[in-house]
């Protein structure tokens, strides 16, 4: 729910746009902690981006299994399992 609020707040959405990306947003962040998963995004420059990411440590290469990262709740961070790095994409712009 603050996640859907964030989004009425800072994007201008409507709270049925806002809950529909929160939920979105949150079930994907449940897959990826458990399996490499395929999902899309919005790219800033208005393109789609078909990514595989994980959160799942068995998949993340051992040196940057705990690599310090900013908290930033509009932004969600991911392991790219094609790229094997960090890469992370605003959370409203889940498709």
């Amino acid at each position: 729910m603050r996640l859907a609020w964030q989004f009425v707040k800072r994007n201008g959405a409507s709270m049925k746009q806002a809950l529909i990306i929160a939920w979105r947003n949150a079930k994907l962040k449940i897959e990826m902690a458990v399996r490499i998963v395929k999902f899309f995004f919005q790219k800033i420059d208005g393109t789609t981006r078909k990514a595989f990411g994980t959160l799942n440590s068995r998949h993340i290469a051992a040196d940057d299994v705990n690599a310090g990262r900013k908290k930033n709740d509009t932004v969600q961070v991911y392991w790219d399992s094609e790229k094997q790095a960090w890469r992370s994409f605003k959370k409203f712009n889940l498709l």
